[in-house]
């Protein structure tokens, strides 16, 4: 991924939306927020601008009508924020990371489950490497 600026949360609010949407217009964003978590219209109108401007959004006229769609994937976004998490808090050490969302924010008996899922799968391509 090309180095882009980073995304407010703002931004990262009205891409994720864009994400889950596909296509949409700033309408379909504004009107997709979830309770509680509205934004202006004209807020919404600026994030798409700004995404748009840094690299991680496209849009197309369609009549009269703007049309947002993503150029970055979520995936590649989400990677590149946590990779920054994690030099800046954890000087590059993703352990802390993990033991700090277990131990605050707690896990359910299903992510147990998926998280020894994970784990078994990356020993078993260990042996294998």
């Amino acid at each position: 991924m090309v180095d882009k600026p980073g995304l407010s949360k703002g931004e990262m609010t009205v891409a994720r939306i864009l994400w889950e949407h596909g296509p949409a217009t700033v309408r379909t964003i504004h009107d997709a927020q979830a309770d509680g978590q509205q934004m202006d219209f004209a807020t919404v109108q600026t994030y798409l601008r700004r995404l748009e401007s840094k690299g991680y959004a496209s849009s197309v006229l369609e009549g009269k009508t703007r049309v947002y769609s993503a150029k970055t994937k979520a995936k590649t976004v989400i990677r590149k924020t946590v990779d920054e998490l994690v030099s800046r808090l954890f000087g590059g050490q993703s352990m802390p990371l993990v033991r700090h969302l277990i131990e605050e924010r707690g896990v359910s008996a299903d992510e147990l489950a998926e998280l020894r899922l994970l784990i078994e799968r990356l020993e078993e391509e260990g042996k294998q490497s």
